[in-house]
């Protein structure tokens, strides 16, 4: 390893998404990191132990164990990494829980390299602003389905079972939601 090694920063990215990750990769790449990438958390950790990046992009919604848990993982490695929580499914709820487990920042998808870059210098303990509307009934509600059909695999006769709900309703809630 040459002294000039030492001065590119290490950037661990999570995503299940191989196009995302193979394109992420390479932005982050030509924007001067030294980037490792891994499809999943399981797969992760181990890079992470061997080698503790000093950024990490992680990808909320993965198969396995939620990006999450690698959030806390990386975090009690190192405290000073920085890492920003992606997803496709924003709430406040999960952006809260990112932030106490150690992400320095949450983006909803999609999020360019250039925004990424720019999450990695601000603190979303200092940023986080609420917003002056309250998020609505109905969107909590939208969050909450979205949560239980990726839970259940996007089966939504399971996912209707597990919400207590007829299954020709949530087909229509589904549709309604998509067609606005």
């Amino acid at each position: 390893m040459t002294p000039s090694d030492n001065d590119i920063p290490t950037m661990l990215l999570v995503d299940d998404d191989a196009t995302f990750r193979e394109v992420l990769s390479r932005a982050m790449t030509k924007r001067g990191f030294s980037v490792s990438s891994a499809d999943s958390v399981e797969t992760a950790l181990p890079q992470a132990r061997a080698n503790p990046p000093e950024f990490a992009v992680i990808d909320l919604k993965m198969n396995g164990a939620s990006g999450l848990v690698l959030v806390q993982a990386l975090h009690e490695l190192d405290p000073a990494t920085r890492i920003v929580v992606l997803t496709g499914y924003a709430s406040i709820a999960t952006a809260v829980e990112a932030i106490k487990l150690g992400a320095t920042q949450y983006l909803s998808k999609p999020a360019n390299a250039d925004e990424i870059v720019t999450a990695f210098g601000h603190s979303a303990r200092s940023d986080v602003q609420l917003e002056a509307q309250p998020v609505s009934i109905g969107r909590l509600e939208w969050e909450h389905i979205q949560r239980v059909l990726h839970e259940n695999g996007d089966n939504i006769t399971a996912t209707a079972r597990v919400l207590n709900m007829h299954r020709r309703t949530l087909q229509r809630k589904l549709a309604k939601r998509q067609a606005s």
